[in-house]
């Protein structure tokens, strides 16, 4: 059974927009990975994900002083600290994958995994509380 986009966006705390630009950097990384050439940087590699990200930060700005002009100052702290820490926990993992594979880095990968695990939780915490 998949998931419709009203449960998507109820347990990621993400618009449909935003779902719709981190598919689109995926899909553009996924196309970067498969045609890499062996002497490409991965930072090179990794950048469509860095861009998604940069855009969902800017969305998420606009969304968060759009909602303060709306007057509904509690709900876009809400949504400002929920986004804020998805993106944030996402980016550390793709950064510390990206140091990882370029050889830049002495962890481990479950040290690399960590953040994900901790972004689990929170989704985890985020689909107990709804109704």
């Amino acid at each position: 059974m998949f998931f419709t986009t009203r449960e998507l966006v109820q347990w990621l705390g993400l618009t449909v927009f935003e779902m719709w630009v981190q598919l689109a950097a995926v899909t553009a990384f996924t196309v970067v990975l498969a045609l890499r050439p062996a002497d490409a940087s991965w930072w090179a590699t990794f950048s469509p994900l860095f861009v998604g990200d940069a855009l969902c930060a800017y969305f998420c700005a606009i969304v968060l002083v759009r909602m303060h002009l709306e007057e509904m100052h509690k709900a876009a702290v809400l949504r400002a600290a929920w986004s804020a820490s998805l993106l944030l926990l996402l980016f550390v993992f793709k950064f510390l994958l990206c140091r990882k594979l370029a050889g830049q880095s002495g962890l481990v990968f479950s040290e690399v995994m960590s953040p994900v695990f901790i972004l689990l939780q929170l989704v985890l915490i985020r689909a107990c509380q709804l109704h």
